[in-house]
């Protein structure tokens, strides 16, 4: 039996042919989850401890009120914590070790030792407490944070309990672990990395057949129809959604409407024509990594046989606002500073672009560099993660929106795109390419976008 990479190199990964990409069985999934861990907590965490000038990271959590932050760190075979988890987690240096330790009953799987014996001491504060003296940290990191949703995981109850329990003495030591928890959530390995390309091409695969004559018939499918299609498709393949997907429509006959129209007051049970415009939003879930894509496509008329070239020129002004973004993510700028940066030059090209880029990894809007909400293309406030520096080895949905006037139309229409890219040491890449054709329905030739 192939194990590890190999196996998921070989189970998951078939290219051109969405049917013979075959999904790990959950006893292999389980163990490409927990070696990545392994290689997460080895190596990873102790250097962003050092990098985070945090030398104890403590996190509380109770069963079915899981802080996001340690969701991410359970085995495989957790699917929840287990009454109150308690882990911490000590950087030393000078030493070069790190502890990593659970005051629970048992072990956190193969990596998180058990360092309570309730029948030595009953109380689990206490020992909790034991442990920090034991080391004498400088600083004791918490998970609270003002700025970052996914670092603000550490309930009341449990922070009024562990300051109640806490020597006087460390409780001025005690930090928020905002710098750790986000760096934590979202850093990628490049064992991580060599699967996000995987998932991106499933994505982009899972649409392209959504948005072709197997799934639409003119005059006859709704949008809603494909919705649920693409979300079937992923539960048939052993996947998840990590939201319901959206299809709409932009034609000739309608007026453009606000941003929120692709989010929430779409009509149900469009039926889709010949002519239609096509835009779809769709992401799953694998391996504790997600995708986010947005891609388009054009339902042909009878006798055409390509988009119109005012769509098609339309996608290419899409795509150059992505390329204003993308050469604006430079190491150490914050996501106001490549947002404003954007804008300007993109503005200055003669587009009306709107971006509204978030990280991407753990979770679908995960924590990191939030570069512009369509809500708020003046930047975000603090409270949004205004002054979270880009870092390598992070993982972004390239979403935004460019405006274009269709004479043919009379009126505007809205080319939105959403890719997942990549931020490394030298620089952005694309995780698995990005549309920069439009998908046809039905095919007229094999689709060359990704």
């Amino acid at each position: 039996m192939k194990t590890g990479i190999t196996a998921l190199l070989f189970c998951i990964w078939a290219p051109g042919l969405l049917g013979a990409q075959h999904i790990l069985p959950e006893a292999q999934r389980a163990q490409v989850v927990n070696e990545i861990l392994a290689e997460r907590f080895n190596h990873l965490l102790p250097k962003l401890m050092d990098e985070t000038d945090l030398d104890m990271w403590v996190l509380i959590s109770r069963e079915y009120n899981e802080d996001p932050v340690l969701r991410t760190m359970l085995p495989a075979t957790w699917l929840n914590a287990r009454r109150r988890t308690i882990l911490l987690f000590y950087r030393d240096k000078e030493r070069d070790t790190i502890d990593k330790l659970a005051v629970a009953r048992y072990n956190v799987g193969q990596n998180i030792v058990s360092a309570w014996d309730k029948e030595k001491e009953p109380d689990q504060w206490k020992r909790l407490m034991q442990l920090i003296e034991e080391r004498d940290p400088k600083k004791i990191g918490l998970n609270f944070s003002r700025d970052h949703n996914i670092a603000d995981g550490l309930d009341k109850t449990d922070y009024e309990a562990f300051m109640a329990n806490l020597p006087k003495k460390y409780a001025n030591r005690v930090v928020s672990a905002e710098p750790l928890a986000v760096r934590w959530i979202e850093t990628r390995t490049a064992r991580e990395m060599v699967i996000y390309e995987q998932l991106v091409s499933i994505t982009h695969n899972i649409i392209a057949e959504a948005f072709s004559e197997k799934v639409i018939t003119p005059g006859v499918t709704t949008t809603t129809e494909v919705e649920w299609w693409m979300r079937q498709k992923a539960t048939d393949m052993g996947l998840e959604c990590w939201f319901h997907p959206t299809v709409d429509v932009q034609r000739s006959s309608e007026e453009l409407v606000g941003h929120l129209y692709s989010f929430s007051g779409r009509p149900d049970d469009m039926v889709i024509m010949p002519g239609d415009l096509l835009h779809c939003d769709f992401g799953i879930t694998y391996l504790r990594l997600n995708t986010d894509c947005q891609e388009l496509a054009y339902v042909l008329k009878p006798g055409e046989t390509k988009a119109p070239d005012f769509l098609v020129e339309g996608l290419k002004d899409g795509n150059r606002v992505q390329d204003f973004l993308t050469k604006n993510m430079v190491r150490g700028r914050t996501g106001n500073e490549i947002l404003a940066q954007s804008l300007s030059q993109a503005r200055a090209a003669g587009l009306r672009p709107a971006i509204y880029t978030h990280p991407l990894g753990s979770y679908g809007h995960s924590a990191g560099t939030t570069i512009g909400m369509w809500d708020a293309q003046g930047g975000v406030m603090k409270d949004d993660g205004e002054n979270w520096p880009l870092n390598p080895n992070t993982v972004y949905a390239i979403e935004l929106n460019t405006t274009i006037t269709v004479p043919e139309w009379k009126r505007d229409i809205r080319i939105m795109l959403e890719e997942a890219g990549f931020f490394g040491e030298d620089g952005f890449r694309y995780v698995n390419g990005r549309q920069t054709e439009l998908l046809l329905v039905p095919r007229v030739q094999s689709h060359q976008g990704h």
